[in-house]
């Protein structure tokens, strides 16, 4: 074939996106579609590597088993009231660490290239990131099982009735998927996955050790207590508490929900302006 030949020879080239007319109304749910397909990619991708799920099965079982045999003696004179006062606790510091993973895996994403794909796509901008959030319920769901199965073998008891217990767990994933958003931005920001698990390692240590979930607020000094007051995983360990064991409930829920807004607020703006500069 000619030079002449191939110059003259049509060029087979894929048609641009169509875009709405002028005038045409817009899906308003073409967004939620378009997420909900990015959860999808997001099971899929869980689905095939299960070794992503170690934080979420094996790790908070041997944390459950390390605090309840090596501190519970201890700090409430018998294993058995130690579990009852620390799973609730290790519920929340469990979720709280398992949300480190979406920033780690979205910022090897975005050096990969996958997310210049995702910007190519005729979708919302929005879908990428709410997609791989939305993905992450499954996790959390499974930390849940299997901490909770864990705790009922050992011993643990709840004391007030299944909904409210269900309601506890509900209030703990809805936390971790609002403090993903942190994550989210944080892997956006950060220039390399071991940076992100760094500084996001960093925020999560004083927030859950620096709480009521290993040990009671009034054994700390005055001090720290000024801090532990206003720690969002305080309120959220104590909502659990109450609803799994007794105890004061609609204060710490409230503050916990307040939480949640606020951080949603925040972070989830944040996280899109810097998907749209990054990107």
């Amino acid at each position: 074939m000619t030079i002449q030949q191939t110059m003259e020879r049509p060029q087979l080239l894929a048609p641009p996106p169509a875009r709405p007319a002028p005038g045409a109304r817009r899906d308003p749910l073409r967004p939620a579609r378009h997420a909900l397909a990015l959860v999808r990619r997001g099971l899929l991708k869980t689905w095939r590597t299960p070794e992503a799920l170690i934080d979420v099965t094996l790790q908070p079982v041997i944390f459950l088993l390390l605090f309840v045999y090596l501190f519970g003696g201890a700090v409430a004179g018998g294993t058995h009231s130690y579990l009852q006062f620390v799973l609730p606790g290790l519920l929340v510091q469990s979720v709280l660490f398992a949300s480190v993973a979406i920033g780690v895996n979205l910022n090897s994403d975005v050096e990969k290239g996958v997310f210049d794909r995702f910007r190519s796509l005729p979708i919302a901008r929005s879908a990428p990131l709410v997609g791989a959030v939305g993905s992450d319920v499954v996790r959390y769901v499974i930390l849940t099982i299997v901490l909770m199965t864990t705790g009922l073998i050992m011993g643990f008891r709840i004391q007030t009735d299944p909904l409210q217990a269900f309601l506890a767990c509900l209030l703990a994933i809805g936390f971790a998927l609002c403090l993903c958003w942190v994550s989210v931005l944080i892997g956006l920001l950060a220039r390399t996955p071991g940076a992100v698990q760094g500084i996001l390692f960093l925020t999560m240590f004083p927030l859950t050790f620096g709480s009521n979930i290993f040990v009671p607020t009034t054994s700390m000094p005055g001090w720290l207590q000024s801090f532990v007051k206003v720690n969002p995983a305080t309120h959220l360990t104590s909502s659990v508490r109450g609803l799994m064991l007794g105890g004061p409930v609609a204060q710490p829920v409230l503050y916990t929900l307040a939480w949640m807004a606020g951080i949603l607020l925040v972070f989830f703006p944040l996280a899109l302006r810097a998907y749209r500069r990054r990107a």
